[in-house]
């Protein structure tokens, strides 16, 4: 995660109480990840949890991660707004993905350390 999203996160944190990403690649939001009120968002059965951005916990659909198993994500913000419902949008900011391909060493370590979760956040 970069700086700057960081900072908006923290802001809407304060704004929305705990939150969650959710990258889908659905019609809706394409390649955005999608910010929600944790209370807000049902997972699905095959959601995977790639990791945690502080207190909150980063989500991509199944099929969007047998796409991008292989890639490095970082969590940005840009102006603009994004065709979702994620909780930046009313700032006139919105969250994106930057991504690349991952190093062979990442790539062998990411191997050793499958993702961390697949179902709904207990």
């Amino acid at each position: 995660m970069t700086e700057a999203a960081a900072t908006l996160l923290a802001e809407l944190r304060q704004e929305h109480g705990p939150l969650l990403f959710h990258q889908s690649g659905g019609c809706c939001d394409g390649s955005a990840p999608m910010c929600y009120p944790r209370r807000e968002f049902k997972l699905g059965q095959r959601d995977v949890l790639l990791g945690m951005l502080g207190d909150t916990p980063f989500f991509i659909g199944a099929a969007q991660f047998e796409y991008w198993q292989h890639t490095h994500l970082t969590v940005d913000v840009v102006p603009g707004r994004g065709a979702g419902f994620s909780v930046e949008g009313p700032k006139g900011l919105r969250f994106l993905i930057r991504s690349r391909v991952f190093t062979d060493e990442e790539y062998r370590l990411q191997e050793l350390e499958p993702p961390l979760h697949r179902g709904p956040l207990e």
